[in-house]
């Protein structure tokens, strides 16, 4: 198999619009649209909570069929305020992705999410099952008590030991009961020095385990302070606060109401920080669904086995009426 992910992609394309939409609370949203104006809209979600979403992303849809849009999630990438926890929840999230959609005169969308962007495009479509004509998700997330016990507690740092010492150790052995509090309350003190200090173990300790293997010049470049105390701020945020769903099994408890959608499920047969049990319990509860375990990879997109089968699932979709 070809090692290079981007070669199962489309050619890079740049954006043709790009913006800040103002949306409630003070918040003001990165979008950019690319590929034919007159396309099939599809809306990229980021993972994290806290990530964002870059011009490789783009490349996921065939410019000629597909109207693009990518935006940054509250306090996350290019929006404003930076990192800001202020009214940052699931449920403005699909209020700002509506906000974005009636900003853009779209009627309907293809729902693309992964990881944290699986969990986004699962409960905006629960909330507005209208509004979507398709969903592609890709290492699923579904934000249960076991998914973070597993990567936060006890599962993946026996797979990964090495790299977990320098997540365990920079807290105090006495916290160490609840790691994600430990690191939120880090990440939520008034001293700057103190919040970068947590937000850059707890970042890399993702950044490592992201793909079967991942070069130290790669991750280096992923972990810089600015994306370092973004990204942590909000997972922390959003994980002490369970989502804010009202029940850990919200997704699963309500998939009926989507179970008509055309759906493609992708998941890597190796993802640590996601692991394969979750896909599978979704694939379960969705039969309808297709399901794709890719036996070389694990949780990032841009594996080749994983963006060949995203692409083919928007490629397979393209045809689909906006209706």
């Amino acid at each position: 198999m070809n090692q290079d992910p981007h070669s199962w992609q489309y050619p890079p394309i740049e954006p043709h619009e790009s913006g800040m939409l103002p949306v409630a609370d003070g918040h003001r949203l990165y979008y950019e649209v690319s590929g034919n104006p007159e396309g099939k809209p599809a809306v990229f979600l980021h993972g994290g909570p806290g990530g964002n979403a870059g011009p490789d992303d783009r490349r996921y849809f065939d410019p000629k069929a597909y109207r693009i849009v990518l935006f940054h999630q509250r306090g996350a990438g290019k929006s404003l305020p930076a990192a800001s926890l202020h009214e940052n929840t699931t449920w403005k999230l699909i209020e700002d992705m509506e906000a974005l959609r009636n900003h853009l005169g779209i009627a309907k969308w293809l729902v693309f999410g992964g990881s944290w962007g699986s969990t986004l495009a699962l409960s905006y479509s629960i909330r507005h099952p209208e509004r979507v004509i398709a969903l592609v998700l890709r290492g699923i997330f579904m934000l249960r008590k076991k998914e973070l016990d597993w990567f936060y507690k006890e599962g993946a740092s026996a797979i990964f030991p090495d790299v977990w010492e320098g997540f365990r150790d920079h807290i105090p052995e006495a916290e160490r009961g609840d790691f994600i509090a430990a690191y939120y309350k880090r990440l939520t003190d008034a001293d700057p020095a103190v919040r970068l200090a947590a937000a850059l173990p707890w970042t890399r300790w993702e950044m490592a385990t992201l793909r079967l293997y991942t070069p130290p010049e790669l991750l280096k470049s992923l972990v810089t302070d600015d994306f370092a105390i973004k990204f942590a701020r909000i997972e922390t945020h959003y994980f002490v606060n369970r989502g804010f769903f009202e029940h850990e099994e919200w997704i699963l408890r309500n998939i009926d109401r989507i179970r008509h959608i055309p759906a493609v499920i992708v998941h890597g047969r190796y993802d640590v920080v996601c692991p394969l049990e979750t896909g599978w319990d979704l694939h379960k509860a969705w039969p309808e669904a297709k399901f794709m375990i890719i036996p070389d990879a694990g949780h990032a997109g841009a594996e080749p086995g994983t963006a060949r089968a995203l692409v083919a699932a928007t490629d397979r979709f393209s045809g689909l009426p906006n209706r």
